[in-house]
């Protein structure tokens, strides 16, 4: 079994296989350019451990399940988050999505009553609801950008059931706002982006104008809060709680960063994966046909929707899992090395960068036969019981798995469920529809589809 050592680096490890290059940058400019086919690459002429240069930090492509899973659990302290996570602690602060321990560890802790299962079960009504709203306005021919109304629907619903807060209205303004952090955070991912950011460019304004805007929704919602009774949601067990083991509470502050983190990715990792998948169903008659068969079944005799319905729905579930397969919301994790440790003989010195992506590992063959293939069929029980943990990881793993997986399963599912009871997404002709790797995986432009009810 493939393994990590981390005691001090083996005298027989050595170095691993990887591009080189004289250019100063090493492989910078062609990861910024194209990370994912840049991966891919990597995986193919090199292996499961690839080393190569981003500027002036050594890095490290990691493409086998057993690595992945060394690095996200086994051999977790040797490691903390990458700078890409480091880097965004400039829009979300110490939240859990870039926090380290100990902090990391209370703050989950205290974060997690939020999303169990029963309280999950009981935002589904919000979320079908939510789904029958949108679904009321739209018109038989119409044509919007998919991505964009996804997002609009799915922030609408994190804001009520985690926050009890309609921002529909606002909701413009928010989703513009997140698009121009989108934007900008790659500019943070340069090389000495700590020096830019201390020039007055016309990107560092309007990257401070969209964190005010931000900043600006979650202190709204945290006074409102305030000032009211215990509203059973997310923000109001955030502003009361009480830690067990020290009796101290959290600051505003604190809660703004908690509340930033899942308001943010409570909505656009989902919105992605809708989106995705409207786009492969609009590919595969067979499959929209199939999904359509199964959502009439649970729907019949004028049954309602509901978190019972997510059972009855396991084809469903298998079209979003395949879409997550293709395009996984996250597409890389980042981890950095604190420790000199190594992969497969394969020496990784402390202060490197370690990459592990989902979009590389849910398109190895070895794996997923016919990678490139949209077959939500594939997932058999069967299939999944004998699958690699780390073969497909879309929420991550260890001690820092997504916190809202559970909400982001039944969101999905009951959203794609809810739409395709009424309508079908044709793709409108001539777009060149492709991914755009940011914090995100984003379709790049927006995916135009137009309505035909069912």
């Amino acid at each position: 079994m493939a393994t990590i050592n981390t005691s001090a680096q083996s005298s027989s490890s050595s170095r691993a296989p990887g591009p080189r290059s004289r250019l100063p940058g090493g492989q910078l400019f062609p990861f910024r350019r194209d990370p994912l086919r840049f991966m891919a690459r990597l995986k193919e002429e090199f292996g499961d451990v690839v080393s190569f240069r981003m500027g002036p930090q050594q890095a490290f492509l990691l493409s086998h399940p057993d690595y992945i899973r060394d690095v996200l659990i086994t051999n977790q302290d040797c490691f903390i988050k990458g700078r890409a996570l480091q880097r965004a602690k400039r829009l979300l602060g110490e939240g859990l999505l870039t926090s380290e321990n100990p902090l990391h560890r209370r703050q989950r802790r205290l974060a997690q009553p939020a999303f169990h299962r029963a309280r999950v079960a009981a935002y589904a009504d919000v979320m079908v609801a939510y789904a029958e709203r949108f679904s009321a306005r739209w018109q038989d021919g119409q044509t919007f950008d998919v991505a964009h109304e996804m997002s609009l629907l799915t922030m609408a619903i994190v804001g009520k059931t985690l926050f009890d807060a309609d921002v529909e209205a606002e909701a413009e303004e928010i989703g513009a706002a997140l698009t121009e952090i989108m934007r900008l955070f790659q500019m943070l991912m340069l090389p000495y982006s700590e020096l830019l950011e201390r020039l007055p460019l016309p990107a560092n304004r309007r990257f401070r104008r969209a964190r005010e805007s931000f900043d600006q929704l979650i202190f709204r919602m945290i006074n409102e809060h305030r000032r009211s009774e215990d509203r059973g949601d997310l923000l109001s067990m955030l502003l009361s709680t009480q830690d067990e083991e020290t009796g101290g509470g959290m600051s505003d502050e604190q809660v703004r960063d908690e509340a930033l983190t899942i308001f943010l990715a409570g909505h656009e990792t989902t919105a992605n994966a809708l989106a995705w998948t409207w786009y492969l169903l609009a590919g595969d008659a067979e499959v929209e046909a199939k999904l359509d068969a199964e959502v009439d079944r649970a729907l019949k005799n004028g049954a309602r929707l509901s978190a019972a319905s997510v059972s009855q729905l396991p084809y469903t579930e298998m079209v979003l899992t395949e879409a997550m397969r293709l395009y996984p919301p996250a597409w890389t994790l980042g981890r950095l090395a604190i420790k000199d440790t190594e992969a497969g003989g394969y020496a990784i010195p402390t202060g490197s960068l370690v990459l592990m992506s989902q979009w590389v590992m849910h398109r190895d063959e070895r794996y997923f036969p016919e990678p490139a293939r949209f077959l939500p069929e594939r997932w058999t029980p069967e299939m999944r019981a004998n699958l690699p943990s780390f073969a497909y990881f879309p929420f991550g793993g260890g001690a820092r798995r997504c916190i809202g997986e559970g909400f982001a399963w039944t969101e999905g599912v009951l959203l794609l469920a809810a739409l395709a009871s009424k309508w079908r997404f044709k793709l409108v002709p001539g777009q060149s529809i492709e991914p755009q790797p940011r914090i995100t995986l984003r379709p790049k432009g927006g995916i135009q589809m137009t309505l035909e009810r069912r």
